[in-house]
């Protein structure tokens, strides 16, 4: 573990850290977002699970993050400092108290029930035959705190056939279609989203599923076991949007959602880049035909007099804009389009999120020092709140960093124990 001096530390943590440099954003010195005060055992790891925790933590919830003598796999991903602090891993967990715990020791156990008694949520992401062999299972927990949340977000609901297979983010998108999704809108090979989505989107959903049973709990004083699966989320995900014509019984057609599933849906080319464009109400097509010269092609019949007939033509009609687009460079078209109030941008580059004036504007990327891993630039919570705003307090742990002020706080260690080499 990297050497660091307690007193800055000390001082960071408690919002005192002054640096001269400009734009630096200060640590709030204590939550005081929505969810202060619920606590939630954090056993997950990687990106699903620290996603969740990370937003409840910017909420103000107290997320403790338990993690095994190696602690998390994602600290020693991307970018790093120092071992064990990767850029991935500073992101995910912000906010958050680290305790090293070996889960696989009768102590680690006590310990960690002893935490759970203390808490609203017990979230984990493992398979709950793993759970029950570390003992504990959800009735292992629920004996020391009936009221406890016990979340699960795991890849396969434990009622099918494929509960207790592992999954990753590409098996999850490659098992609802999303890959082949884009290879039917592009006529290219399958490929997966450059992005870690299942994680995120299912991290989403089991943010959302442990406030709904903590709202529940504290109404009637009983706590239950939550199943939150990858697959099934992203199932629900991918066929709300493209279940078709399969929605009936008979179906009425094929699956799918034309208008995302045809090849001119993509940034159009413009004559020196390519800018995104929404030409889609009644409205806007008049606006655009009547900007390109070609108002006569909104006579009655035409394939752009209704939505109903756009649709029925979807390959027509983008092809049209595509042309269209292609005669006139990117800053005639934002500046022209969105001055008849016709929905455009241009094509970013992620680099050019780092300089957007809007996002500059609004706070969301925030450059802070790290105790340890110095300088860095982050995403700020999103949302403002008139009277519990969300903020970062905390900056993400080092392995093992609050392992002694934890257990204190549940009586787990005596007063007395002298402290833990860093």
């Amino acid at each position: 573990m990297p050497e660091y001096d307690m007193t800055d530390l000390l001082s960071v943590m408690s919002g005192q850290f002054v640096n001269d440099e400009e734009n630096m954003t200060m640590l709030a010195s204590e939550p005081c977002g929505p969810l202060k005060g619920i606590r939630i055992i954090d056993l997950t790891s990687v990106v699903m699970g620290p996603f969740a925790t990370q937003i409840l933590a910017d909420l103000g919830a107290d997320v403790i993050k338990v993690e095994s003598p190696a602690g998390d796999t994602t600290r020693n991903m991307g970018y790093r400092q120092h071992k064990g602090m990767g850029s991935n891993f500073l992101h995910l967990n912000r906010n958050k108290r680290s305790v090293v715990l070996d889960l696989k020791t009768p102590e680690g156990r006590e310990a960690c029930l002893a935490l759970a008694k203390t808490a609203d949520v017990f979230l984990y992401n493992v398979r709950p035959q793993a759970m029950a062999r570390l003992g504990l299972s959800y009735e292992a927990v629920k004996a020391v705190n009936p009221q406890i949340v016990y979340a699960g977000a795991y890849g396969f609901s434990d009622n099918g056939p494929y509960a207790g297979r592992p999954a990753y983010d590409d098996l999850i998108q490659g098992m609802t279609g999303i890959p082949a999704l884009y290879s039917q809108h592009t006529g290219l090979p399958p490929r997966y989203v450059p992005l870690t989505m299942a994680d995120r989107i299912v991290g989403l959903q089991a943010g959302i599923a442990c406030l709904a049973g903590v709202l529940e709990s504290r109404q009637s004083g009983q706590g239950q076991s939550i199943e939150i699966p990858m697959f099934e989320t992203m199932a629900q995900f991918v066929l709300n949007d493209h279940l078709g014509g399969a929605t009936f019984e008979p179906p009425k057609g094929e699956m799918g959602y034309s208008r995302l599933l045809v090849e001119p849906r993509k940034p159009y080319q413009a004559a020196d880049g390519y800018v995104c464009v929404i030409v889609h109400t009644n409205k806007h097509w008049q606006r655009f035909l009547d900007l390109v010269g070609r108002p006569d092609l909104l006579v009655p019949g035409s394939v752009f007099e209704s939505v109903e007939s756009r649709a029925r033509h979807v390959n027509q009609v983008y092809g049209f804009l595509a042309d269209m687009i292609l005669g006139n460079t990117v800053a005639y078209w934002v500046e022209t389009l969105a001055a008849v109030d016709i929905p455009v941008a241009p094509l970013n580059q992620v680099e050019d999120l780092l300089e957007d004036p809007h996002l500059q504007a609004t706070g969301q990327i925030v450059k802070m020092v790290h105790p340890t891993e110095g300088h860095l630039r982050t995403v700020a919570p999103v949302g403002n709140y008139s009277r519990t705003p969300p903020g970062i307090y905390r900056h993400a742990p080092n392995l093992g960093e609050h392992t002694e002020e934890i257990l204190r706080e549940v009586g787990f260690m005596p007063e007395s124990s002298p402290p833990r080499e860093t």
